[in-house]
């Protein structure tokens, strides 16, 4: 995936003939279980396949494109990209991921991190 630009990756978890995510296609890109993302959505996991049109499911699928392309703007490269949002702990939030505040519902808080570090702020 290193040589994937985020467009590309954005376009591969559209949910074919409509303007949904598919939650499998955000599992697959970001290497989570589907579990791991129905509890990241606030959701039971059969919704991911019964009801992938959920309004709270598709707000937790932005949301995680949101970060992803806050990320790949300090990280071009997207397979990088999506370890540091999965992986990275970040002191600032108690050494949290990213992925981890996207499932607090600190999104926004997130993408100003993301944000401030491309501007080149370090601390």
């Amino acid at each position: 995936m290193a040589s994937i630009a985020f467009a590309d990756v954005l376009e591969s978890v559209r949910e074919a003939g409509t303007s949904h995510i598919s939650a499998t296609g955000v599992a697959d890109a970001f290497g989570l279980q589907y579990q791991d993302l129905a509890t990241l959505a606030g959701v039971h996991r059969n919704t991911l396949r019964t009801h992938p049109e959920s309004p709270r499911l598709q707000a937790a699928l932005r949301d995680l494109m949101r970060v992803l392309s806050a990320a790949t703007a300090v990280q071009p490269n997207t397979a990088r990209a999506l370890f540091m949002v999965k992986n990275e702990p970040i002191p600032a939030f108690r050494h949290k991921t990213l992925l981890q505040l996207v499932q607090e519902g600190r999104t926004d808080d997130a993408i100003d991190y993301l944000e401030s570090i491309s501007t080149g702020f370090t601390g």
